[in-house]
């Protein structure tokens, strides 16, 4: 059995699939990151794909972003509440990929954005 240790971002859902699909290229949150590269895609506990983290633009008002809606698929009003009148940040990704199936993954109890993963085979 291969484990393997790797980087991955909690993304709630229908986010997370539109990443890995490739239909949604940024990711807001509310703060930058310095981290770049191959990241993998979390959501409800199981690793559904991958992409590399390239970037981060902003910060943004939500109503800036209301215009990339093509880039980030959040609606006007999601945004306005999420960013609580604090500026947002677009983690920009390429080179998605959806894994066939959803990977098994151990991670540390209680992570809410970024977290240490081992990949289970």
């Amino acid at each position: 059995m291969m484990t393997e240790k790797k980087k991955g971002l909690i993304v709630r859902e229908p986010y997370a699939t539109l990443i890995v699909e490739g239909e949604k290229v940024w990711e807001i949150r509310k703060s930058r990151t310095k981290i770049r590269g191959e990241v993998l895609i979390i959501s409800n506990g199981k690793a559904i794909g991958k992409a590399e983290l390239v970037d981060v633009l902003g910060p943004f008002s939500p109503e800036e972003l209301a215009e990339h809606f093509d880039k980030h698929r959040a609606e006007p009003e999601f945004l306005k509440e999420y960013s609580n009148g604090k500026p947002l940040y677009a983690w920009v990704f390429k080179n998605a990929e959806k894994f066939e199936k959803p990977k098994e993954v151990e991670m540390a109890k209680g992570v809410q954005i970024w977290a240490n993963v081992v990949l289970k085979d």
